[in-house]
C-alpha cells in the first residue's frame, strides 16, 4: 500500500515537515510495511519557503533588510536546488509578526525590505522568482518594493514620497528609468491564496486593513490612496489593476508586482505541488493524507487540503484530511475529492493543550485511519 502524506503546517504547533513525520509514524504503527512518501506542502503563506527549500534540496541565504517600519533586521530568502530560482516570503521582511501589536499602522508600514530581498537575490544570479505573499503588515500596493528596486515615486516637487500607504495620496508620477535593469531578465510568480481585488469593499484595505491596525477612517483613506495609486499606474503602464482578482494580496503588493514586474498570479498550493512533483507521486498511490490546523468552508478557497485533494481526484485516489479543528461548511469538500475529514482531538481539551499535543494527536489519528482502511479491505 502506497500512501502519500501531503500536509500543510499546523500553525503554532508543527511545521509541514513535522506534521508529515508525525502522520508517517502513526501509519507505520498500524501498517509497518506501507510505502510512505512525505511531501510537505504550503499554500503561499508561512512555511512555503521552507517546503520548497526542503523538497528541492536548496539553501537559505541570510540578508539584512528593512522591516515594515524601516528598522534593519536579519532576514533572508531561499534558493532552490536548481541554483537559479529564488523563493521569497514577504512576511520575512514586511510581515505582521515583525512588529509589536501597538505599532501596527498600515499608513506607515512599507514593503521596502521585500524589494531589498529581490535585489539581493538578483545579485546572487537568480532570475526566476516565486514570491509568497501571506502575512503582510503593509497596505502600500508594493510602493516600497518599487522604491527599493530603483523606481521614483515622485510628488509634485519631483521628490520621492515617504514610506507607507498614507503617502500614496502625494504621488504624482512614477519614474521607472532607474529601476534595476536585470528585472527585465526575470520571471516572477506570485503565490497567494486570496482573490481580493486591489480596491473596493472586497479589496486589500477593506478586508485586510483592520487586522493590520487600520481604523474605519484609515480603511477609507487607504482605499482611496490605493485607488489613486492604481490610477497613476494605469497612466504610467497602461494596466488597470483596480479590480483584477488577487491584486489585493498583501496590501496590494500583488498588484504592484503584476503591473511593474509582469508578475503572474498562481495559487500557492499549485506552485508547491508543481515544484515538489506531487501529482507524479499521487498517480500510483492508494491513499493521500493531508491536513492543517483548521478546516472549514474557507478551505475550498485555495487552501492546501483542497489543492491536494483536487490533484488526487484527477487520479481517482481517495483523500483523508486530518485537522486540528473542524468548522462549518466542510461538506463542499466531498465534491472535490475528499473522502473524509477527521479532527485529531480525541478528548475534551483546551486549545492550548491541543496545540501542545499536536504530534501525538496526529500520530494517533493517522493510525486509526489506517486501521479503519485495513478493516474495510
Amino acid at each position: 500500500m502506497k500512501i502519500v502524506i501531503a500536509p500543510d503546517s499546523f500553525k503554532g504547533s508543527l511545521s509541514a515537515q513535522e506534521a508529515g513525520a508525525a502522520i508517517e509514524k502513526g501509519i507505520k504503527r498500524a501498517k509497518p510495511e506501507s510505502i510512505v512518501k512525505v511531501i510537505p506542502m504550503a499554500d503561499g503563506g508561512e512555511g512555503t519557503m521552507d517546503c520548497l527549500i526542503s523538497t528541492t534540496k536548496g539553501k537559505f541565504v541570510s540578508e539584512v533588510v528593512f522591516n515594515p517600519l524601516g528598522r534593519q533586521i536579519d532576514s533572508g530568502y531561499g534558493i532552490l536546488g536548481n541554483g537559479t530560482t529564488c523563493i521569497i516570503e514577504m512576511a520575512m521582511s514586511s510581515g505582521l509578526y515583525l512588529i509589536e501589536s501597538h505599532e501596527r499602522n498600515p499608513l506607515l508600514t512599507t514593503t521596502f525590505g521585500f524589494g531589498q530581498l529581490i535585489v539581493a537575490a538578483l545579485d546572487q544570479g537568480c532570475r526566476q522568482f516565486i514570491l509568497a505573499l501571506g502575512g503582510s503588515a503593509t497596505n502600500d500596493g508594493g510602493a516600497g518594493m518599487l522604491q527599493a528596486l530603483g523606481a521614483g515615486l515622485l510628488d509634485k516637487e519631483g521628490l520621492q514620497i515617504g514610506f507607507g500607504g498614507g503617502e500614496l495620496e502625494r504621488l504624482e508620477t512614477i519614474c521607472t528609468n532607474e529601476m534595476d535593469s536585470r528585472l527585465s531578465e526575470c520571471e516572477f510568480i506570485i503565490a497567494c491564496d486570496v482573490d481580493n481585488p486591489f480596491i473596493g469593499e472586497k479589496g486589500a484595505s477593506a478586508v485586510f486593513g483592520p487586522q493590520k491596525g487600520a481604523t474605519t477612517d484609515m480603511v477609507k483613506q487607504l482605499d482611496d490612496n490605493l485607488e489613486h495609486f492604481a490610477n497613476v499606474i494605469e497612466q504610467t503602464r497602461g494596466i488597470a489593476i483596480h479590480t483584477i482578482p488577487g491584486t489585493g494580496a498583501a496590501g496590494g503588493l500583488a498588484g504592484g508586482i503584476l503591473a511593474f514586474l509582469n508578475g503572474k498570479l498562481e495559487s500557492g498550493v499549485s506552485i508547491v505541488a508543481r515544484v515538489s512533483a506531487l501529482a507524479e507521486e499521487i498517480q500510483d498511490a492508494d491513499l493521500v493524507i493531508t491536513g492543517e490546523g483548521r478546516v472549514d468552508a474557507q478551505t475550498v478557497r485555495g487552501k492546501t487540503p483542497y489543492g491536494v485533494a483536487k490533484i488526487a481526484q484527477s487520479h481517482n485516489v481517495p483523500v483523508v484530511i486530518l485537522a486540528g479543528s473542524i468548522g462549518d461548511g466542510i461538506d463542499v469538500l466531498y465534491e472535490h475529492g475528499v473522502s473524509a475529514v477527521f479532527s485529531i482531538v480525541n478528548r475534551p481539551m483546551s486549545l492550548e493543550q491541543a496545540m501542545a499535543e499536536t504530534t501525538p494527536l496526529l500520530e494517533a489519528a493517522a493510525e486509526q485511519v489506517i486501521r479503519i482502511i485495513q478493516t474495510n479491505h
